[in-house]
Formats: structure tokens, sequence, C-alpha cells
């Protein structure tokens, strides 16, 4: 009997978690057509075929649905930032590893890269989704600030929170500003130049660590 249950019960989970795809899958989808403004509870069971109670049984919120449809992109974009820096020999070498694979990873990756940092949307909370805040393993965004935590435990930048933040920042939003662009202006636009992805993007990673270095250096002790 009891074998029984255990058999219904893992059933059970099976179907649910099935469910739970084909619901993220329809989220993806939606946004792409219309952006994160296009789901809705409605609307996201509607388009899977299921109703309200369902969706609402697997996701809390608006915010949970998208915010777990991003789940599965940001372990592959940190996975891709992780396994580039094994190549480094040092940490510097590294950041700038881990910069063109995000760079990379967001060209090959456009439609996964803009539901992920150029949609405007509802914030889940923390605990709602998958991917570990802070966790390196598994947040993009922790496993940057754990390089420059590296420089700075070396003696080789600036050390504290707020300037291992800066730091941080400066470097993606440097390397946000190449994907996005790149993803809403195609090579035909003729009010800018099109720069082919190769020594553009080896001139960027050199005037954003550098710039790094110089602008956080060590204070010089008293």
């Amino acid at each position: 009997m009891d074998k029984k249950l255990s058999n219904i019960q893992e059933r059970k989970l099976r179907e649910a978690q099935a469910r739970r795809e084909h619901i993220i899958a329809v989220v993806k989808d939606l946004i792409k057509k219309g952006g994160a403004r296009a789901v809705s509870i409605r609307k996201v069971a509607e388009a899977a075929g299921f109703s309200t109670t369902v969706v609402y049984a697997l996701f809390r919120d608006k915010a949970t649905l998208i915010g777990q449809a991003m789940d599965k992109d940001l372990l592959a974009l940190v996975h891709a930032m992780r396994s580039a820096s094994e190549a480094g020999t040092g940490t510097w070498e590294r950041i700038g590893l881990v910069g063109r694979a995000y760079v990379q990873y967001g060209l090959r990756h456009r439609d996964e890269y803009a539901l992920l940092f150029m949609e405007l949307r509802p914030h889940a909370a923390i605990a709602a989704v998958e991917v570990e805040h802070g966790n390196i393993e598994q947040d993009p965004y922790a496993y940057a600030l754990h390089l420059f935590g590296e420089l700075a435990h070396s003696g080789q930048v600036r050390a504290g929170e707020a300037a291992l933040h800066a730091m941080t920042q400066i470097f993606w939003q440097a390397l946000h500003g190449l994907v996005s662009l790149r993803i809403v202006m195609d090579e035909g636009d003729p009010w800018t130049p099109h720069m082919e992805p190769g020594p553009y993007l080896d001139d960027l990673l050199a005037v954003v660590t550098e710039g790094i270095r110089l602008r956080f250096q060590p204070e010089l002790p008293v």
C-alpha cells in the first residue's frame, strides 16, 4: 500500500513539474511577442490550456512567473562565465575572459538576454526563484563581484563593499551597453558605423579594466 501511495505521489510530482515547465515556456513566448507587459496570470492560463487556479497553485504571482522563466537563462549565463574564467592565470585575465563570455552569450542568445536584462518587469521575491541570490555558482552578478573581491584581497584594488559594487557595476554596464545596442541596432543602421566583435571587444575590455584599475587603486597607508 505504501509503495502504491509513493508511486502516486511521484506521478503527481512529475505532472506538476511538466505543467510548470509548460507554463514557463508559455511565459517566455508571451514575452517574446509582447514584452513582460503581455504577461498576466489569465493570459498565461489561457495560452497554456490551464485554469488560473492551476497557475496560481504553481506560481504565487506574475513576478514569480517571470522570475522563474529567467532561472535557466541566468544559470546558463553564469556557467558560461565561470567556464571561460578557468583558462585565466590571474584575476585580471579571468575578469577579461568573463567579460568576453558575457558578451558572447548575449549575442548568441538574444531573446534570452533581452528577457534577463532588457525587459521592464516586476521583480520576484528572492526566495521565489531557483537561482540563489549571492551564490557565485548561480548568480552572475555575485560571481563578478567575487572576482573583484579577489583583486581587493590581493591588494590590487581598493577594498570595501561600496568600491567592490562600483567596480562590478561599471564592468557590467559596459558589457551590457555593447550587447544591448547590438540587439536593438542591426548592421544596416545608417546612423552608427557597425563595429565587428573581436578587436573592438578587446579594446572595450582593456579600457574598462584598466580604467577600473587606475580609478580604484588601493589607498596608500598614511
